[in-house]
């Protein structure tokens, strides 16, 4: 008679977890974005909430929870219940150099959260002012040996900050770090000639650069961008395997249950398979991943330990 019941106990669970999918969501979906309203990450969370509450007809809610670098939303949702009902935008900041940059993290990036999906790659360009001096990264790096050039960052411990010590070690050059409070004021300074290059993602950049108000030298990807065609990899100028690729994904607490983040991987994969979703990922200058769950997971563990190295032999610090 126990063993009975033991069997019917299983199988009422196993019962249960197949009906999850078909029930979720029963409530409105929480997607907490990290970062400020109109920033990319911003922008990507609400292009995919406004698709996912079409798909699954109920609502799916942006909540902005900026700080520190996008690590105080991502701390919530780590703290979240899993449930399936709080999500959050994952992206390189928090989820891959946050963890080597901050002494202190409330959170562990592969440990604390269950990937769902890769939604979009943008990588890093190097860019120069028109009064910079040199108009190829040839001529930057001739430059840089003859004596330390002075560079410009969006923050201390940013993407664009850490792309250039990759670059500074990789060329075995000096080069100084002036951080500034974000991108838009790191572009004033190069722009106008107080500081000759930087480095900084492709929307933040694109319309500057056809305007022929900062010159691109350098993408940090492995393939030249389809944003930016006629700009040369630094990979093919001399440094084979140089990388640095910002990338937005979605997440969810740990412990979510594997049907709901089966949906939902197989919904935002369809999602961005979508003609008019890749218009819009495009008008961003992101490329579209929608990789598997394990793909992601895999893809985090890894850009943890690249950045921990660049951090490291950065010094950089935040706290």
């Amino acid at each position: 008679m126990r063993t009975i019941r033991l069997i019917f106990v299983a199988l009422s669970i196993t019962a249960a977890g197949a009906a999850i999918p078909q029930q979720y969501p029963a409530k409105p979906v929480r997607i907490i974005a990290p970062f400020p309203p109109g920033q990319a990450t911003d922008i990507m969370a609400r292009l995919i909430a406004e698709r996912l509450a079409q798909s699954f007809g109920q609502a799916f809610l942006v909540e902005n929870r900026a700080g520190a670098g996008g690590a105080l939303g991502t701390e919530a949702a780590a703290k979240a219940t899993p449930d399936g009902y709080t999500l959050v935008m994952g992206t390189i900041g928090p989820l891959a150099i946050s963890p080597a940059l901050y002494s202190r993290l409330a959170y562990d990036p592969v440990r604390d959260f269950a990937p769902i999906a890769n939604l979009g790659l943008t990588p890093q360009t190097l860019v120069a002012g028109p009064s910079a001096g040199f108009k190829t990264l040839n001529e930057f790096i001739a430059r840089a040996r003859a004596g330390q050039v002075d560079y410009a960052s969006s923050g201390n411990g940013s993407a664009s900050h850490l792309a250039m010590e990759m670059l500074r070690g990789a060329a075995g050059v000096q080069l100084s770090h002036v951080p500034f409070k974000g991108s838009s004021e790191a572009q004033t300074q190069v722009m106008g000639g107080q500081i000759p290059v930087m480095f900084d993602a492709i929307p933040g950049i694109a319309a500057q650069v056809k305007a022929g108000k900062l010159r691109a030298l350098g993408i940090a990807s492995l393939e030249r961008s389809p944003f930016l065609p006629e700009v040369p990899t630094i990979a093919e100028q001399g440094f084979p395997g140089f990388e640095a690729v910002g990338w937005i994904g979605i997440a969810a607490p740990a412990r979510t249950p594997e049907p709901i983040l089966d949906r939902l991987n197989a919904e935002i994969r369809r999602l961005l398979a979508q003609p008019e979703v890749k218009e819009r990922l495009a008008a961003l200058s992101f490329l579209p991943v929608g990789d598997t769950r394990e793909h992601f997971a895999a893809f985090i563990k890894a850009e943890v330990a690249k950045w921990a190295k660049v951090v490291k032999e950065s010094g950089a610090k935040v706290d």
